[in-house]
């Protein structure tokens, strides 16, 4: 097919790269034009950044519960030497016995670690545990005293003679023979030993079981006054 030449209209045979009659070029190349640059003023609104003084909407609430702190071993420990060491000074200066010695060394406890602790979460539970490891040191640090007491002052004479004159009232109260001969068995040397050791089991046992008592009656009691 023929096609006619677009600069002198002369009639060409396809396939021809120029023109016969004017040698113009048939070949064309389509070009692209350019876009047209965009104007800000006609940017629409809906494509601007939108800016606002609002705080960010954050999923979920953002209060945290407010947590409950139990013991911190290394301050209750602290907590529980000074309570028992004081304790243990005031039943050795005979200002105290010793029940109420161990019961004011849980009670004195529990009111040091609270304070060393303000967040520390007071129950009946804790402060039973604290009170039973303030009764173990005040165990421990009272039969230092009575051994040191024993060693400086030679007070081992006296315990025994105390020992003696309390088993010899206890044995002029009754008439039966075998109390007397168990009396007897008792005043000997092996007997007072045994006296002893009896003696500082009942105080270990009623040192951590007081501690305990006090220790659980102090933090129900302020466990409560915290409470809103």
């Amino acid at each position: 097919m023929d096609h006619p030449c677009h600069k002198c209209g002369h009639s060409i045979e396809d396939g021809k790269p120029f023109c016969a009659q004017c040698g113009a070029p048939q070949i064309r190349v389509a070009m692209l034009e350019p876009a047209a640059p965009s104007v800000a003023g006609n940017v629409s609104s809906n494509d601007l950044p939108v800016f606002s003084l609002d705080p960010p909407s954050v999923p979920g609430p953002l209060s945290a519960p407010v947590l409950s702190i139990g013991i911190e071993w290394p301050r209750a420990l602290r907590a529980c030497a000074v309570a028992a060491l004081i304790s243990a000074l005031v039943m050795a200066l005979g200002l105290m016995v010793p029940l109420l010695a161990v019961l004011g060394a849980g009670f004195l406890a529990v009111i040091l670690h609270h304070r060393m602790n303000p967040a520390w979460s007071l129950t009946a539970r804790s402060g039973a545990q604290l009170g039973a490891v303030c009764g173990l040191f005040f165990f421990g640090i009272s039969a230092v005293f009575e051994t040191l007491a024993v060693a400086l002052f030679h007070t081992g004479g006296q315990v025994r003679q105390k020992m003696l004159e309390a088993l010899q009232q206890a044995a002029s109260r009754t008439t039966d023979p075998q109390v007397q001969a168990a009396f007897d068995r008792l005043r000997t040397p092996e007997g007072l030993a045994a006296m002893l050791i009896l003696g500082m089991v009942v105080l270990f046992l009623v040192s951590i079981a007081g501690g305990s008592v006090a220790g659980a009656l102090t933090g129900a009691f302020l466990g409560r006054r915290k409470r809103p």
